[in-house]
């Protein structure tokens, strides 16, 4: 294994942790102990982060467009984190606990990982506007598509990647819709007010 597949199944791993395992804790965290702010915060971030799934789909079946929404959700998500002024200050306002400063150290933690994922991803970004089959061939974009298929083998052994890419690009589609939506209507009407 070269240094590079090293770090690309490092920066997976680290998704794992960063975007399922500490936000989905932070979640349950926040309903027990009733930290609206907190728990509506990461609410917004997982209707946003549903974009690396999406990429995910993408990615089984070797489509192009998914090393774009890759890259666009590494800049959406710290966005949505620190987009909304009401959440926080809210968050700010909150007495010091526990939950507040594990919340706050994840969004620090995940704004960093994406900037600086992010622009490891800049040059990979080429391998948007090939073919699939250029995709496939070049060892510099396929390394990227090795762990989305083990995640395949072990999620949907018995689907074939024609069938997971259709439903990633439905996916997009929804997710296209619902953003469009976002930044044309509520958010002219509510501007950085998520409440």
């Amino acid at each position: 294994m070269t240094l590079t597949e090293k770090l690309v199944w490092m920066d997976y791993r680290l998704a794992v942790i960063f975007t399922v395992i500490i936000p989905l804790i932070l979640l349950i965290w926040s309903f027990t102990v009733k930290s609206d702010a907190i728990q509506h915060l990461v609410t917004i971030y997982w209707k946003v982060s549903s974009l690396l799934a999406i990429t995910v789909y993408l990615m089984i079946a070797a489509l192009p467009i998914s090393f774009i929404t890759a890259i666009a959700a590494r800049i959406l998500i710290p966005i949505s984190l620190w987009f909304w002024v009401d959440l926080n200050e809210e968050i700010e306002d909150r007495p010091d606990s526990l939950l507040k400063l594990s919340f706050t150290a994840w969004r620090w933690a995940i704004t960093v990982y994406m900037a600086l994922g992010a622009l490891r991803q800049i040059p990979v970004t080429r391998c948007a506007f090939w073919s699939k089959d250029m995709v496939l061939g070049e060892p510099f974009c396929r390394i990227w598509l090795d762990a989305p298929w083990g995640y395949k083998q072990i999620f949907h052994y018995n689907s074939t990647p024609g069938f997971l890419g259709f439903l990633g690009i439905v996916g997009l589609v929804v997710y296209a819709i619902s953003f469009t939506w976002f930044v044309v209507v509520r958010l002219g009407k509510q501007g950085r007010s998520a409440t």
